[in-house]
């Protein structure tokens, strides 16, 4: 794939981009948002997935409206929310191999926390194959598509995103990266017909489409 020959930064969301959505595990997340604010709170299921809807639409993610609105403390939160099954993730040894041929850095940037990225990792056997893993605690609990967790991204990590490469399963969070320079490639089951332009490649076989560009 020689328009990427140019990438020497690649850039992975983490959550249904670096395994398959069929692992499920934002199923798990949802329930335990939705167990945590009905405690919290003392609302029933139907209000607290109302509450959530409300907050992803409004601030991008549930913890930050519980933040924002209700000055919530975000660790209690974060690690209730983690506390889940990470069996549903299978060892990925193609996609290990195939971060392994990809020239320069590999990094991991995610709206989630480090520890659930690492077990994430841990899990598909690929933990080796990143230099460093960038969590909402690094993004000050402000989560992509807001522009400032990615500014301080490329600050922290001396990205230069006309040299990198920038994967995701949600196309607004690619908005920023295309911005500033980056190619963005958007991992799923997507209507190629109906991309935005600001997505530059999709594939919903991220191995394979790794292995294509080392080749």
């Amino acid at each position: 794939m020689k328009t990427l020959s140019h990438v020497d930064t690649w850039i992975f969301d983490l959550d249904n981009t670096l395994y398959h959505p069929s692992c499920r595990l934002f199923d798990q997340m949802h329930v335990r948002m939705s167990d945590f604010i009905i405690q919290h709170f003392g609302v029933d299921e139907v209000e607290a997935k109302r509450r959530r809807h409300h907050f992803y639409v409004k601030y991008g993610t549930t913890l930050r409206g519980l933040m924002v609105e209700h000055g919530l403390d975000p660790t209690a939160f974060l690690d209730y929310v983690h506390d889940i099954d990470y069996a549903t993730v299978p060892a990925n040894q193609h996609l290990g191999n195939a971060l392994d041929k990809l020239p320069g850095r590999k990094l991991v940037f995610t709206n989630g926390t480090l520890g659930h990225a690492q077990r994430v990792l841990d899990r598909l056997g690929c933990a080796t194959h990143f230099e460093a893993i960038y969590d909402i605690v690094d993004s000050s609990y402000i989560p992509k598509p807001d522009q400032r967790p990615y500014e301080k991204f490329l600050a922290v990590h001396g990205v230069d995103p006309t040299r990198s490469a920038f994967f995701e399963d949600l196309s607004e969070n690619l908005l920023v990266p295309r911005s500033v320079g980056m190619k963005t490639v958007l991992v799923g089951t997507h209507d190629e017909a109906l991309l935005p332009a600001h997505v530059d490649y999709v594939t919903d076989d991220l191995a394979e489409f790794l292995h294509g560009v080392s080749k």
